[in-house]
């Protein structure tokens, strides 16, 4: 047992954990009102060794953002912009498949497209969009779209929210993001979010989702005017549905980035305070494969540290990111896959290559790459590579 735990006033909480037993509410809200930071790392530790094991994985992925036009207007929000704004952008189809296109020349398998609500884009952009890029190569996973844009597609569409899903799945859809969540509370929603969708409604979609056979990820955004109540709710609602539906592959706790935006925070998330969402998320999110630490939210070398606190994922290659960089994220816009690889061997973890549902692609040992297939599809370029490792 880890020294800090003997003689911890979390020991209870440990013994809870190690015996199987789910933790509470309140023993949740005890973890985050501790100061006793390595306390609640060393438990964590213990549930991501027990889920995973020694590995922690990365995606090689390109992020495509189609549109920063929006009919919202979410005061936390530094990328959405009105037709009337110089520096709002709009992508055409072809735009899209052609940097589809040159992604899948350094092997990605992943594109992960989210954007706007766009105030004039008809239904069919969308799965012109989806069937354009699965036609370059139908094994390249596409994980588009949140909640609240499936939402936004259905009234395009006037379809019910499970005709809108068919249809996009019909058209290569095989991954829903996880971004919107936020922080269910409706107060809290009302405060940085008015007029987005409500809690119901984005678990609602996620839920016609996986009854469709569907997986997706889901997220919270923490650091802003939230309290240590809220996290614990938001986290509860997600494992509740986990538990009805075991749809959700991973969940990935955002840090709010306090630049360029409409809502004062005094005290935006420090390491202490990402480091211990993390923790706590894989200890009470006990029906959770995978915690994701978000490189782009929290700098790598804070992910790499996170990979000791509960985590066992540090995200992908990205290659272009514009929210959180028009939020004030100062980090870069892209990781060379030699750059996940190292991070995670300091952490002392076996680096994976994983698909968009977190299945492995390739493991990496102290010499190089193996294949391991595991249901896994590779692009054609990847595989190439693979042969070659």
């Amino acid at each position: 047992m880890n020294f800090s735990l003997k003689h911890s006033d979390l020991r209870d909480i440990y013994d809870k954990v190690v015996a199987g037993e789910r933790i509470s509410d309140a023993d949740a809200l005890r973890l985050f009102e501790t100061k006793d930071l390595n306390a609640v790392g060393a438990i964590a530790d213990f549930v991501r060794q027990r889920k995973v094991g020694e590995r922690a994985s990365y995606i090689i992925n390109r992020y495509v953002n189609y549109s920063n036009y929006c009919i919202l207007s979410c005061q936390f929000c530094a990328f959405a912009r009105k037709k009337r704004d110089a520096d709002g952008f709009q992508h055409t189809v072809e735009e899209i498949v052609q940097k589809a296109r040159e992604a899948l020349n350094i092997g990605i398998t992943e594109m992960h497209i989210v954007g706007g609500l766009h105030p004039s884009l008809p239904f069919s952009y969308y799965t012109d969009m989806l069937r354009g890029l699965k036609q370059l190569d139908a094994r390249l996973q596409l994980k588009c779209f949140t909640a609240i844009e499936i939402l936004h597609l259905a009234w395009l569409a006037k379809k019910s929210v499970k005709e809108t899903l068919a249809e996009l799945k019909a058209a290569g859809l095989d991954s829903l993001t996880g971004g919107g969540a936020e922080i269910f509370r409706k107060e809290v929603r009302a405060a940085i979010a008015k007029g987005k969708e409500s809690a119901e409604e984005y678990l609602d979609v996620h839920r016609a989702w996986h009854q469709m056979g569907g997986r997706s990820t889901c997220t919270m955004l923490y650091g802003h005017v939230e309290s240590l109540a809220d996290r614990v709710d938001h986290l509860r609602q997600l494992r509740a549905l986990q538990d009805e539906t075991r749809g959700f592959t991973g969940f990935i706790p955002l840090a709010y980035q306090p630049e360029n935006n409409r809502i004062p925070v005094q005290t935006p998330p420090t390491g202490f305070d990402s480091l211990r969402t993390i923790a706590i998320s894989r200890i009470y999110l006990d029906n959770f494969d995978h915690i994701t630490a978000y490189w782009v939210g929290l700098g790598m070398k804070l992910a790499q540290v996170a990979l000791s606190y509960g985590a066992d994922d540090i995200h992908g290659t990205i290659i272009e990111e514009n929210i959180f960089r028009m939020a004030g994220s100062k980090v870069p816009q892209l990781q060379t896959e030699k750059d996940m690889v190292k991070a995670i061997r300091e952490a002392g973890r076996v680096p994976v290559q994983r698909n968009t549902f977190y299945e492995p692609v390739k493991v990496w040992d102290n010499t190089g790459a193996q294949d391991e297939a595991a249901g896994a599809q590779p692009s054609a370029m990847l595989e190439k590579n693979l042969a070659t490792a």
